[in-house]
């Protein structure tokens, strides 16, 4: 059996030259994403609920816990997202 050896016109043997990796990103920065405006629309929006809608004597308002309880829920949803588009990104 005989190995061939694959060179390019120039004559360079090209099984010795190392391979070059792409320099771009498959995915956006986290900065330059819709994903972040809306999750920041969001905390802002549920925030300002909360200090807007009056909590009555019933318990039937909106507190601070359950807006804290609902911003905590949005950054585990922004956080899942952000790891499912990095995922499957082949960056280091």
């Amino acid at each position: 059996m005989s190995s061939s050896t694959v060179t390019s016109n120039d004559g360079i043997d090209l099984d010795q030259v190392p391979a070059r990796r792409r320099q771009t990103s498959e995915t956006k920065s986290a900065f330059k994403t819709t994903e972040l405006i809306v999750y920041v629309v969001s905390v802002v929006g549920v925030l300002a609920a909360s200090a807007l809608v009056d909590n009555a004597q019933d318990g039937q308002g909106f507190n601070a816990y359950q807006a804290w309880f609902l911003v905590t829920l949005l950054t585990i949803g922004y956080l899942i997202s952000r790891g499912l588009a990095k995922s499957g990104s082949r960056e280091g």
